[in-house]
């Protein structure tokens, strides 16, 4: 039984794994379940950290079990939590699968910005940049999918020249030997660099707008701001904010510190150049009309988005619908690939949802809220701004600010704060879980889904490289987020 218990990983991990639901249950009944819920937390952070030993919904799962036979939180409350973020599920099931099809598209396009750009540092700016304009009008997690899509894509562009023996650059050496050792090393960290960029500009961006992240939309119902007037409350923050993250990126860039600033090697950039070539002139018809299939799906899917003509899932939908029906995709084993990138994550997504009820229900955030809110009004915004942060951290974005927001609209309701500072305090919430929630993986979910996609181990991208890369980051983002604030509140 231990021997398959957790497949591969290895045997430290599963011991481990066994200590934490053994001493969970002494735990639950000597120090109560306030401490054990804390506990909890920690571990289930823990088992995110492996998730390249084992993947989180096994080990994680086994706990979020725990936490329901504990009944430190109930099933119903627990469907309460999927239930309030059942848009982000369909957006996973659905929108990552429809991104899944439009990958030629991507690839062809990519493919040229790659080789032909060949600045590390303009490509690094239009990763941070572009990302950050796509999530403040679309949505963070659909840019994920698109970088994550792009990122495999090339990477198999890669893989598959190295597992052929031909030579493309005409160099005399099999480009399988070229591509070999430290060139593949250096290729990894190019590619881990740029989908890092990428992925802290969907923050820069997603902090900005009413739409970005999924808990602007919830704060921006529960103060009465539309699409602009919201944009207008935040930008004195998150613009010169957006600034200061292009500015990192150079920094970076340049310096060639924190995991950043590996080059696409030259023998790589002209053996895919070579490859993309006669990938060009040696396109079938069909395929020639797939493209434009999608590409008139990605024009429709930006429209879509932008005016926010339906739940991102339901667009999601409506984007595999168009493309395999004007594809001629009509094989059901055809459409069950699509699937698999997205269905294990959304699994993990509902285990969270059950730490998530286990912090709600037993009021975990509770002494803070309480805390904060009995000092000087003057010191609340930066005081909720560095709370909402930290906790953000450690938790998820999104929950942390679904709870800040509603202590908060019922202190104001009851008349004991003003609406200025409500107001205040609103845009500390915002700012506070959208902008030092890069530190960690499990912040937002875009990282999350970025640390346990396909890509994640073909780049050698971990928790703990993760949480290194995007270090100056956080530090750059978190401390003019706090300055920003003050200056404006």
């Amino acid at each position: 039984m231990f021997k398959y218990f957790l497949g591969q990983s290895p045997k430290w991990f599963k011991l481990t794994m066994i200590g934490f639901l053994i001493f969970n249950v002494f735990s639950y009944f000597i120090l109560g379940p306030m401490i054990t819920s804390w506990l909890f937390i920690l571990e289930f952070i823990f088992t995110l950290a492996m998730a390249l030993k084992c993947y989180p919904l096994q080990s994680g799962g086994l706990l979020a079990i725990q936490v329901l036979i504990l009944n430190l939180t109930s099933p119903e409350h627990a469907y309460h939590e999927i239930e309030a973020n059942l848009e982000v599920i369909l957006l996973l099931v659905f929108m990552v699968a429809g991104i899944y099809f439009m990958k030629p598209l991507l690839m062809f396009i990519f493919s040229k910005v790659f080789t032909k750009i060949r600045s590390k540092l303009a490509i690094s700016l239009l990763f941070v940049f572009l990302s950050a304009v796509l999530s403040a009008f679309l949505d963070a997690l659909t840019v994920t999918a698109v970088l994550i899509s792009v990122a495999v894509g090339f990477y198999g562009v890669y893989h598959k020249i190295h597992s052929g023996s031909k030579d493309y650059d005409g160099s005399g050496t099999k480009d399988k030997k070229e591509l070999s050792g430290e060139t593949l090393e250096q290729f990894r960290s190019f590619l881990r660099s740029l989908v890092m960029h990428g992925v802290v500009g969907t923050a820069l961006g997603g902090v900005c707008t009413l739409v970005g992240e999924p808990q602007n939309l919830l704060i921006g119902q529960k103060m009465g701001w539309d699409f602009i007037e919201f944009f207008l409350k935040m930008a004195p923050i998150t613009v010169p904010v957006l600034f200061l993250g292009l500015l990192t990126t150079v920094i970076l860039e340049v310096t060639g510190t924190f995991g950043f600033g590996a080059k696409l090697p030259e023998v790589a950039r002209n053996i895919i150049e070579n490859y993309t070539k006669e990938e060009d002139a040696n396109r079938s018809e069909k395929e020639k009309y797939g493209l434009i299939v999608q590409a008139v799906s990605a024009i429709l899917l930006i429209i879509g988005l932008a005016m926010h003509l339906a739940p991102v899932g339901l667009i999601g939908l409506a984007l595999i619908i168009i493309q395999t029906a004007f594809m001629g995709i009509t094989d059901e084993h055809s459409l069950g690939k699509a699937f698999e990138e997205a269905l294990p994550f959304t699994g993990l997504l509902v285990v969270f949802f059950v730490i998530v009820a286990m912090i709600h229900e037993q009021h975990l955030f509770s002494p803070i809220i309480d805390w904060a809110l009995a000092k000087d009004p003057s010191q609340q915004p930066m005081i909720f701004y560095l709370a909402n942060g930290i906790l953000s951290m450690i938790s998820d974005n999104v929950f942390v600010a679904t709870v800040y927001i509603g202590e908060v609209k019922s202190v104001f309701d009851a008349g004991e704060i003003t609406r200025e500072q409500f107001e205040k305090l609103a845009i500390a919430i915002n700012t506070g879980t959208n902008l030092p929630s890069v530190a960690t993986p499990n912040g937002q979910a875009a990282f999350l889904f970025l640390l346990t996609s396909a890509l994640a181990p073909l780049i050698n991208l971990s928790y703990m490289k993760m949480v290194k890369m995007a270090f100056p980051y956080t530090i750059v983002l978190g401390t003019a987020g706090l300055i920003f604030l003050i200056m404006n509140t």
